[in-house]
């Protein structure tokens, strides 16, 4: 009993000490951006933040969304917060070299920190040892956060029935987990991070039941014997699955169903469909900038080349007037995933898409320029980028403006592949 007690107050003490270094990493982060200092963040080829400045670009989400979300919020995904979000993200992408792509990791992590800031202020300040409810006032330390008026109205929605009823089950089924995380405020991603540059490896990532394993080892250093059960069973099963059966070892072993939109064993930020698309190791963007650099030259002169030699061979066919293309070099044949860029004034990509080399092809009907191939635009990066070859048949001058639709792009101006994690 006194154990659980000290492990509650330490729980309580380190949720007060985040909120402290919360706000004093966003002085730090803002004071060395007035200064000309913009963090780099990094991810793993899954997709999670990792470091350096992971932790640092975490605990300033926390600190931004304590200052712009009222502490009354329910709904994360209420559109009246759109405009809270908005600030958030500006103050993100001013503060840290991020791509727009990143936005939605950002707006869930930013979520899940508003919610465990709403449990610490009620489990911190409105419960007493017992669970009770207690009608306390505004903590002095977060008058600058929460107005008088927000937190009675968060005292209130803490007292409605149907809250408490939620709150009960919860509590109850989050008291007495049967293999606790040990880890503290290491998140999943970082953990395995740590264990790749321990053990030195060239790998990107570890199976989710060894990732699991080591999430339950404690400051002793030895893992539980229940844990170490359910690691030689999920071992026993990757060896007699085949390995397209391989998903949901860790579920298995546990005997508990799996939900859809996550993974086991591989902690926040991570899903079925981040799992699904194999990604290379994942550049900087100084090493990106740089690679692109080195290769303007081999691209320009391949340009010329393909220029020179490209021929288009004209049929005489029905009221499409279809034409014969040849395929362009080094761009596969068919449809593939790319990356759009852009030349002028600096070399950076502009939008993600699919090259369609496909013998034959029309844009609207028409011809396409010379040594460009036609693309359909997913994702505009920089969305007010001009396009190369505005359309003719709509108004889409920009790379935001031609998303959903088929645009001509330069050939030497499009690589093919997913997106690189920087």
């Amino acid at each position: 009993m006194a154990d659980d007690q000290h492990e509650e107050v330490s729980k309580k003490v380190s949720a007060e000490e985040e909120i402290r270094r919360g706000i004093t990493v966003m002085r730090r982060v803002v004071q060395g951006r007035s200064r000309g200092i913009i963090l780099d963040v990094y991810w793993n080829n899954q997709g999670q933040l990792i470091e350096p400045n992971g932790h640092t670009l975490t605990s300033f989400i926390g600190a931004l969304v304590r200052n712009e979300i009222p502490i009354t919020c329910d709904d994360w995904r209420n559109k009246e917060l759109n405009e809270s979000k908005e600030k958030i993200w500006s103050e993100i992408k001013r503060c840290f070299n991020i791509e727009e792509e990143r936005r939605g990791f950002c707006m869930k992590l930013a979520g899940k920190l508003l919610r465990g800031f709403q449990t610490f202020l009620s489990s911190k300040f409105l419960k007493d040892a017992d669970g009770n409810f207690v009608d306390a006032e505004l903590p002095k330390k977060y008058e600058s956060l929460i107005s008088a008026e927000e937190w009675e109205a968060f005292k209130s929605k803490r007292q409605d029935p149907v809250f408490q009823r939620i709150s009960a089950t919860n509590r109850e089924r989050a008291s007495s987990p049967a293999y606790p995380y040990r880890k503290g405020r290491v998140g999943y991603g970082r953990l395995e991070q740590s264990m790749l540059q321990k053990e030195e490896s060239s790998e990107t990532s570890l199976p989710a039941h060894v990732l699991w394993k080591e999430a339950r080892v404690g400051k002793s250093g030895v893992p539980q014997e229940e844990v170490l059960h359910v690691y030689q069973k999920c071992e026993e099963l990757s060896q007699s699955l085949s390995p397209d059966d391989t998903k949901g070892i860790l579920s298995r072993a546990l005997d508990v169903p799996e939900y859809s939109g996550r993974v086991r064993g591989k902690g926040f930020g991570v899903t079925p469909t981040s799992l699904s698309i194999k990604k290379g190791k994942a550049p900087s963007n100084r090493e990106l900038h740089a690679r692109l650099e080195a290769m303007q030259a081999e691209l320009d002169a391949l340009r010329r080349e393909r220029e020179a030699s490209a021929s288009t061979v004209y049929r005489d066919a029905s009221d499409k007037d279809s034409i014969n293309c040849t395929f362009q070099p080094n761009i596969p044949e068919g449809i593939s995933h790319c990356q759009l860029y852009l030349s002028s004034p600096y070399y950076r990509m502009v939008g993600k898409g699919k090259v369609h080399n496909v013998s034959g092809v029309l844009l609207h009907t028409r011809e396409l320029p010379a040594g460009c191939l036609k693309v359909s635009v997913d994702i505009a990066v920089e969305p007010n980028a001009a396009l190369p070859y505005p359309s003719d048949d709509s108004d889409a001058t920009t790379v935001h403006e031609a998303v959903g639709s088929f645009v001509a792009w330069p050939t030497n101006l499009i690589c093919v592949g997913y997106e690189v994690f920087v």
